[in-house]
């Protein structure tokens, strides 16, 4: 028993912030970062990073499920990010590191919880990475036979594809040749039926993602600064374009596409979780450039939340003309929306604007995304979860070298194997698994008053009666207004009727019960602040709306991290080292 709670505790062993701020104050030059953030360069990179693929590709599908209302789930999607905004800009000014959720979670909850976020953090901007290259190819691909055309001549579809889409595709047609479907699906048949074979193989790559992904990469190596000025240049040119896009479309929308508001009831637009939230993933980079930062604790949080304000407005007006332009129900199979939108009212030289402000925009969410995967990298390297190498430092760019090189080929080879829609769910489901992690710790820090050293805090709102109150309230008006909402909980999913896990599908909504009765009980017992109970609860709620195949995914990604670390980092953690000293 002693023994198994010793093991317990080396797991749950913390590093203070003393300790996490110390590391880096006393780093010499070599192993420091370079110093050239502030509070604009910081929005900016935020707005980069929101801006991007998902405005420019996955809004249509979420426009496809919700309709019109898919408005309103960017707004509750939004409120849930700022609820998660504040708790990251708390830790962001006390904690001003580059490990983002990663050094909070260690700070807060303890070693085996900062591998894991840390572990999920590496998906989350791996995959998302994938994502966004994939998009930039689509767009840019569309613009180069735009102009192809022009000369009778098309891009190679087997240079635009990821082989298995490609098999997938062909098998299918080969099965039932009349099948309806649209232009991808039958672009995927002609690069499987028209790529070169060698050695019996096919050869079927996405080229122009693997092209961007080799550029960003050495931006990203080459430097911060040159880093900061591509992205505040694409930033403002993204920006002017979004703004044309809902001037242009207002005059084009028609009224009546937005009845029925909800075509799909509140269920349908929640299916749009994923690829709505997508949209949103990208303000956890701004905490990763911590370090590069002139005045973090000042500059941090505000670059978090400024950015945050501003992309959920242009969002909110995107899907409020969009959807009013165009129907809802012609989204299906679109890609690329915003430029859907102006081909569907024959506005073509829009179309041209629209494709090459994407190729601009998700370019710029790459180029962040870049930046964020190597620092986190480097940061569990510091603490020796990772080998040396993951935090070494180039003597004359001052960047994670190996690290930012790896990212590289991390994010290059799957682009050969998968495509986005399989990637979305699993991306999402990694983010708001971060998300919950920083509000939970927000709950675990200890609650100070004052701002002597300008440090931003969480405002506290006693939730002692108020959380309670409002968990009656609500389960109340649920079975009110959806009689079997509590019953569907045995049932299983229609859409799983057919599967092996069967009612186990049900499990996130297990899950999320639970957690939400213990941080009721828990927020009455200890007084808990409302925002990051709110914050942390919302998120879990988005989490149970993301497809449970996306869960199986998760989990199998998370026990791979675990035997990493019983494997390797537990041995090798400086904190472990430090306990054997004394």
């Amino acid at each position: 028993m002693i023994i198994c709670r010793h093991k317990m505790k080396d797991l749950l062993r913390k590093k203070s912030i003393s300790v996490a701020l110390s590391e880096i104050n006393n780093s010499n030059e070599q192993h420091s970062l370079r110093r050239t953030l502030n509070a604009w360069d910081l929005t900016a990179f935020g707005i980069a990073a929101v801006i991007g693929a998902g405005i420019f590709s996955t809004i249509g599908k979420g426009a496809l499920n919700g309709g019109p209302g898919v408005s309103l789930l960017f707004v509750f999607t939004a409120l849930a990010c700022a609820f998660s905004a504040l708790c990251y800009a708390e830790f962001a000014s006390k904690v001003p590191i580059a490990g983002s959720a990663y050094t909070y979670g260690y700070i807060a909850f303890g070693e085996i919880i900062a591998w894991i976020i840390g572990w999920d953090l590496l998906l989350e901007y791996a995959i998302g990475n994938v994502v966004v290259a994939i998009s930039w190819s689509d767009y840019f691909t569309d613009i180069l036979n735009m102009t192809l055309s022009n000369f009778n001549m098309k891009f190679p579809t087997w240079l635009a594809s990821d082989y298995y889409s490609a098999l997938r595709s062909f098998s299918e047609f080969t099965a039932n040749p009349k099948a309806t479907n649209n232009a991808v699906f039958y672009s995927n048949v002609n690069a499987y039926t028209n790529a070169p074979i060698i050695a019996g193989i096919r050869i079927i790559f996405d080229f122009p993602a693997l092209m961007i992904t080799a550029l960003i990469t050495l931006l990203v190596y080459v430097g911060v600064q040159e880093s900061k000025r591509t992205s505040n240049t694409l930033v403002i040119i993204k920006l002017l374009v979004i703004l044309l896009v809902i001037v242009i479309g207002a005059i084009y929308i028609d009224t009546s596409n937005w009845t029925p508001f909800l075509p799909n009831g509140f269920s349908g637009m929640m299916k749009g979780v994923s690829s709505v939230f997508f949209a949103y993933i990208g303000f956890d980079a701004i905490s990763t450039t911590a370090e590069e930062c002139k005045n973090p604790k000042r500059d941090l949080p505000k670059g978090i939340l400024y950015s945050l304000l501003i992309c959920t407005v242009l969002y909110i007006l995107i899907s409020l003309v969009m959807t009013g332009m165009v129907n809802y129900t012609n989204f299906k199979g679109v890609g690329d929306p915003l430029s859907f939108i102006f081909t569907f009212h024959n506005v073509t030289w829009m179309r041209w604007v629209v494709g090459v402000s994407a190729v601009l925009a998700v370019a710029n969410v790459l180029l962040v995304f870049q930046m964020g995967q190597p620092r986190i990298w480097m940061s569990i390297s510091r603490d020796g979860l990772l080998p040396p190498a993951f935090s070494r430092i180039h003597p004359r760019f001052k960047t994670p070298s190996f690290s930012t090189i790896l990212t590289g080929f991390v994010v290059g080879i799957p682009l050969f194997f998968f495509n986005a829609d399989e990637l979305t769910d699993f991306t999402s489901l990694g983010t708001l698994f971060a998300f919950v992690i920083v509000c939970g710790g927000i709950l675990f820090m200890p609650r100070d008053t004052g701002d002597k050293e300008g440090k931003f805090r969480v405002p506290y709102v006693n939730g002692q009666f108020i959380i309670p109150i409002a968990f009656i309230v609500s389960v109340v008006s649920l079975q009110y207004f959806v009689p079997d909402a509590f019953t569907n909980l045995l049932k299983v999913p229609k859409e799983f009727s057919d599967k092996s896990w069967g009612i186990f599908a049900r499990f996130p909504t297990w899950l999320f019960v639970l957690g939400t009765i213990y941080i009721v009980i828990k927020t009455y017992q200890l007084k808990y602040s409302i925002i990051p109970v709110l914050g942390l609860l919302s998120c879990f709620y988005l989490m149970t709306e993301v497809p449970f195949v996306a869960w199986i995914r998760f989990v199998l990604w998370l026990a791979v991290g675990l035997i990493i670390y019983f494997g390797y980092s537990r041995q090798h953690s400086k904190l472990n080292n430090r306990t054997k000293t004394v």
